[in-house]
């Protein structure tokens, strides 16, 4: 033994602990995963409207600094105005009220979406009554085309 009662040699040292430098990173991958579980699930929830199947296209999408009034044709020829349904009889006279509520000089827009099965003298039976009511910013969606080319 040496002076004072301390073990000599390395073997009863106590080492203190080095802190340790690196990151766990499983438990932030785990939640992570759930979230993206959670949002993949709940997205195509979110989306609302009526279930309208669109046609393709290769044009890009439009950016909007406002929401758009949104009028839909589904399969059965059933016209929608923001997902609320109009017979064709009362279709001008809600088409009059959006055109009343526009600031002049800055027409609503409107997306105008058609079920690909629709017959086109309907499509254009609506296109006619935008016009009358003097709704002309009409923009057709559709959906990107698959593929490339």
């Amino acid at each position: 033994m040496a002076m004072g009662g301390i073990p000599s040699g390395g073997g009863g040292r106590r080492r203190s602990r080095a802190p340790m430098a690196e990151i766990n990173v499983t438990p932030m991958v785990d939640v992570m995963l759930v979230l993206l579980i959670i949002f993949m699930v709940t997205a195509p929830l979110l989306m609302s409207g009526v279930p309208v199947n669109l046609p393709d296209s290769r044009a890009k999408a439009l950016e909007q600094p406002k929401k758009p009034v949104q009028i839909s044709i589904d399969a059965k020829g059933g016209t929608y105005v923001d997902d609320q349904p109009v017979d064709d009889a009362a279709l001008a006279a809600k088409l009059d009220q959006i055109a009343v509520r526009s600031p002049p000089g800055d027409p609503t827009q409107i997306f105008l979406r058609a079920d690909r099965a629709v017959d086109y003298g309907k499509v254009m039976r609506v296109m006619g009554e935008l016009n009358n009511a003097g709704l002309n910013k009409v923009s057709l969606v559709s959906v990107a085309e698959q593929g490339g080319g």
